[in-house]
């Protein structure tokens, strides 16, 4: 089962996050990650994105908050969705720089269950509820100039979209 999670920064926690990398990572390379990488709000690190293949909502639960960051309190909220990887691709199927998180949040009808376009995404899928019954809203990583063109923004309660590159070891 696919789960998106978006930890985002507590302010001021740069010094904690660049400690904790290693032990980061190690603990990411025991999953299997669909993408994964920092946010970005101009050049301060905003959070790290993980789209990852666990067996149930509980485990992506203890995914997000076992997380060595997440227990150091370098977070200051976790977003948590259960995701479906629509165009099945994964961010190494896209080497090189990133681009944009782009997440459309909602309730009721759902929107955008297939892109508006494709060119240009490097994941894209629904958010939804733990069990899949319910539209959430829509997660995308996109390298686009215009990347909430993605999708059909006037629908969304609220869109977001924050700089992206892929992450993990080098």
């Amino acid at each position: 089962m696919e789960f998106f999670c978006y930890h985002r920064d507590r302010p001021g926690s740069l010094p904690l996050r660049e400690k904790l990398l290693e032990e980061h990572w190690s603990y990411m390379d025991r999953f299997s990650l669909i993408a994964r990488g920092p946010t970005f709000g101009g050049d301060v690190l905003a959070g790290s994105v993980h789209i990852v293949d666990v067996p149930d909502a509980a485990a992506a639960r203890a995914f997000a908050f076992d997380e060595p960051c997440y227990q150091a309190g370098a977070y200051r909220d976790v977003l948590v969705r259960r995701w479906r990887n629509v165009l099945g691709r994964t961010m190494w199927d896209f080497p090189g720089a990133g681009g944009h998180l782009v997440l459309g949040f909602g309730c009721g009808e759902p929107v955008d269950l297939q892109p508006v376009r494709a060119d240009g995404l490097v994941a894209y899928g629904p958010l939804l509820s733990d069990d899949g019954s319910q539209w959430l809203g829509t997660a995308a990583l996109v390298r686009s100039e215009d990347p909430a063109a993605v999708l059909s923004v006037d629908r969304y309660d609220a869109v977001e979209v924050h700089d992206w590159q892929p992450g993990g070891r080098r």
